[in-house]
């Protein structure tokens, strides 16, 4: 069985986005079932000969790599270099990791992932790009056999405001990188290096994640400056970890008049070493997101066994189980009073890291590649359930 992917978001425009760790995280851990439990199935897949991601990690008899310079001009790829691209190796089924990429062709069928329905839930000053977003993946959505999301909720979501058959939707959750996110004591050497380098005393209250408008970080700051003014934590500092996003100039600005501004740290992007330390060093991590399709930061800071507080929206109960401390993360005040009896209380944070540890156990890339590559093997056996036409 061949199956084509595009592979446009491993590009270096890419890197660091949710969509190229699952596209890497998914390619590597397919390609090892490749090997061991699904025989005569092999990838093909597209590089910009300037931009060879696959010169790093991804060497396997069951990874054919083609070289094109089409690449490069993401327009035409996106609208229709794919497309052809993919026709000419003859697929039994075409792979799209992100309906914001690519418009597949009509030759064989097609298993697209939709994370999320944010394009089409949320305000443009939220959303870079939504309207291009949100046509994207209306498209991709109707052209596809099958499609996979990343939670529940986002699946729900998907059903009713793109009028989807929920036979057609799967849900498969994502993995996180157990090497770097787990319960082992961080170097005590390394880690005090890291904290003095970063300006960081403990203990502190983490939030990791790229900051910007839709992980809510203005609240988080107006809650913490409610939570230190009522408790008096003149010691505790407020790490926002991430590189700058969208809004961030709204995000800076309510920084800088907090009264508590010297204890609020932002580090910008971190390597993935230092980031996994400092989440392993964290007192506490707060998750006040407005919407999420899965929430992998939630999940790496359950998976060290650091006590987390959440936003009661979208897909954070449901993937977390259901078993945090949850608020309203449209309140301030209701915000303000979770991180305070968080911090206050050592039973309750005990109870938020076992907890938080067993359920982040549940998930991993290598579940997540056994059931995609079921969905892709089900629909190269049993084809497009109509045609292009009827789709629309």
């Amino acid at each position: 069985m061949i199956v084509a992917i595009d592979t446009l978001s491993l590009s270096k425009q890419h890197a660091n986005t949710g969509t190229y760790a699952y596209s890497r995280n998914l390619l590597k851990r397919c390609l090892r079932f490749a090997e061991t439990s699904t025989p005569g199935i092999k990838f093909h897949a597209f590089v910009d000969p300037n931009d060879n991601w696959a010169i790093n990690g991804f060497a396997s008899p069951f990874l054919k790599v083609h070289e094109t310079r089409i690449l490069a001009r993401t327009r035409f790829w996106c609208l229709g270099g794919m497309a052809l691209s993919t026709s000419l190796v003859r697929p039994d089924v075409v792979f799209l990791p992100t309906a914001h990429v690519s418009i597949p062709g009509p030759f064989a069928p097609v298993v697209t992932t939709i994370l999320d329905a944010m394009p089409r839930l949320l305000p443009s000053d939220l959303v870079a790009r939504g309207r291009q977003l949100h046509w994207m993946t209306w498209v991709n959505a109707k052209l596809a056999s099958r499609i996979i999301t990343i939670s529940s909720c986002s699946k729900r979501d998907l059903v009713e405001l793109y009028g989807l058959d929920p036979g057609t939707v799967e849900v498969i959750y994502l993995g996180y990188d157990k090497r770097l996110y787990n319960d082992a004591p961080p170097n005590a050497e390394d880690s005090a290096a890291l904290l003095t380098r970063l300006g960081i005393r403990r203990p502190f209250v983490l939030h990791h994640g790229t900051v910007q408008l839709r992980k809510n970080p203005v609240r988080l700051i107006q809650a913490w400056d409610r939570m230190v003014g009522r408790r008096k934590c003149p010691d505790t500092h407020l790490v926002l970890a991430g590189m700058l996003g969208r809004g961030h100039e709204e995000i800076l600005k309510v920084r800088e008049a907090s009264p508590n501004r010297e204890h609020i740290v932002l580090t910008g992007a971190l390597p993935d070493v230092e980031l996994a330390a400092l989440v392993k060093n964290a007192s506490l991590c707060v998750i006040p997101s407005l919407y999420e399709g899965f929430c992998l930061p939630m999940v790496e800071a359950m998976a060290c066994g650091v006590p987390t507080i959440a936003s009661n929206s979208s897909c954070i109960p449901e993937v977390s189980g259901g078993i945090l401390e949850y608020f309203d993360p449209l309140s301030v005040d209701e915000m303000a009073q979770a991180i305070g009896r968080a911090l206050e209380d050592s039973d309750l944070r005990e109870r938020l890291r076992r907890r938080g540890l067993a359920r982040a156990a549940e998930f991993s890339w290598e579940r997540c590649a056994r059931e995609t590559l079921h969905v892709l093997v089900s629909a190269a056996e049993h084809g497009p359930k109509h045609s292009v036409a009827s789709r629309f």
